[in-house]
């Protein structure tokens, strides 16, 4: 399959065919039903819960008609009932997932093929071709020793399962040393932190500025470390987060068994780039306290920050790294935990089984959009795509940190973000966006994007005009 595969990464690259290449990417709307916008929406209303929404209180949704590569045939409702169509830029990727664009040809057609012949098999005692060349090639992929692969259905899954696999691997230590200390059972995190919204995922997400303060009771209590420097900081600033880090995890060193990050980039936390020698640092402080390291690169995996692994930039090797988000190319939620066989061989000879099984783990389809997902970024080009991007986000937003209201316009690799002083209103955000044929998805004092990585020059631009708008309102 894998060639095959490749085979057609060459040939579609980053493409579309037929009809669809020649409107541009916003082909014909297909409509589904025919249902108004006016009853889909209503209905919508009175049965779906959104979500980070309220059901009395609902914030507007906006009817997608269709998708084709870097666009979202919207349909909405403005505030007076006018319906309102438009083509719009997606600049989240569909939450930072599709890399290669809506309907790509090479995903769909392994998605079609694999339908036909297995679209799903239990994974306890069973195992199949897709799931077989997907694990080959995450451990070709992943940095070096990283080779056991435990495939989950969602980044918050694989976020559940890397903090059970840090646990019990400290529990099969403490078996192999026959000491009889004490399991440490603390996974360390940063401030500014999020892994994910189920309980033991919320337990290393910031406690403060995160989304889930009023569970703070229901979930473990972790320690935190405090943000690391700015990507661009001086090492007298970096040394000095090093070694109050190193004090801070010595002090704690009989209880905490992991440190869990979002390498270099933290994502729904605040866009936030920080330095890879504080990175390089922490490495080194886990190894001297016998302390696993965990790379979250849910979103910062396959090329988002311009290397592969954000670990890349500070040539750091996790003992677990998950990985989601993109790795189907957005077509269906799947993730994966990949371990060093020292993590994976000291679980299984002295506890056993890891104990998780998701009933859709190792799903055929996911496995073989997977595949085509990544051939398309193995031989499509992913790095000249991510600088373009990078590059044109540049350009295009020079002046941004100068608008009224902007504390900081930040670029980080194929991503991009505009912060304020004050929190930004999601309707009036959204509103704006759309008036300049761009789709956004704000969050706190954030207006970023993440796009597709097969985003035009102009698209960028469009990006980046549609923010200088915002600020101009918000600023005033």
């Amino acid at each position: 399959m894998s060639t095959q595969l490749d085979h057609e990464a060459n040939v579609a690259g980053r493409g579309l065919t037929g009809d669809a290449a020649a409107s541009g990417g916003a082909a014909s709307a297909r409509v589904l039903s025919g249902r108004s916008a006016r009853e889909l929406l209503a209905s919508d209303q009175a049965h779906l819960w959104h979500p980070y929404a309220s059901t009395t209180t609902p914030t507007p949704v906006h009817l997608v008609r269709d998708a084709n590569r870097t666009l979202l045939d919207l349909e909405w409702l403005d505030s007076e009932g006018t319906t309102h169509r438009q083509w719009v830029v997606d600049a989240m990727a569909s939450w930072w997932c599709m890399l290669h664009g809506y309907r790509n040809p090479v995903i769909v057609e392994a998605l079609r093929r694999q339908a036909a012949e297995l679209p799903h098999v239990m994974f306890g005692g069973l195992t199949h071709e897709p799931a077989i060349e997907l694990g080959e090639v995450l451990a070709e992929l992943a940095p070096a020793d990283l080779n056991r692969v435990f495939l989950a259905d969602s980044g918050s899954v694989s976020v559940e399962v890397a903090l059970k696999m840090a646990r019990q691997y400290d529990i099969a230590l403490t078996r192999r040393s026959g000491t009889g200390r004490s399991p440490r059972t603390k996974i360390a995190a940063l401030f500014g932190a999020y892994h994910g919204d189920t309980l033991g995922a919320m337990s290393v997400s910031d406690p403060v500025t995160g989304m889930h303060a009023m569970y703070a009771g229901a979930i473990p209590q972790q320690p935190f470390l405090r943000r690391p420097p700015v990507w661009d900081a001086g090492s007298d600033e970096v040394d000095a987060w090093i070694d109050e880090v190193d004090d801070q995890l010595c002090a704690a060193r009989d209880e905490v068994c992991a440190v869990i990050v979002e390498p270099i980039l933290q994502g729904a936390g605040g866009m936030y780039a920080w330095s890879p020698a504080a990175l390089a640092g922490l490495r080194r402080i886990t190894r001297n306290l016998d302390m696993l390291l965990i790379a979250d690169e849910i979103a910062t995996g396959f090329g988002r920050t311009g290397q592969l692994w954000g670990c890349d930039h500070a040539r750091v090797v996790p003992d677990i790294m998950t990985v989601g988000k993109a790795m189907t190319g957005g077509s269906l939620t799947q993730a994966a935990v990949i371990a060093t066989e020292q993590v994976a061989g000291t679980i299984s000879e002295y506890t056993g089984a890891l104990m998780h099984g998701p009933t859709f783990m190792g799903n055929p389809l996911a496995c073989a959009a997977s595949l085509a997902s990544i051939a398309l970024l193995r031989h499509g080009g992913w790095r000249e795509q991510v600088n373009r991007v990078n590059r044109a986000f540049i350009e295009h937003g020079r002046g941004l940190n100068e608008m009224p209201g902007v504390t900081q316009f930040r670029v980080c690799g194929a991503s991009a973000s505009l912060e304020f002083d004050q929190p930004v209103s999601i309707p009036v955000a959204t509103s704006i966006g759309l008036e300049h044929g761009v789709w956004f998805r704000p969050f706190g004092r954030l207006v970023y994007s993440l796009p597709p990585y097969v985003c035009t020059d102009d698209e960028i631009a469009r990006i980046c005009a549609a923010m200088a708008a915002i600020a101009e309102a918000t600023g005033q």
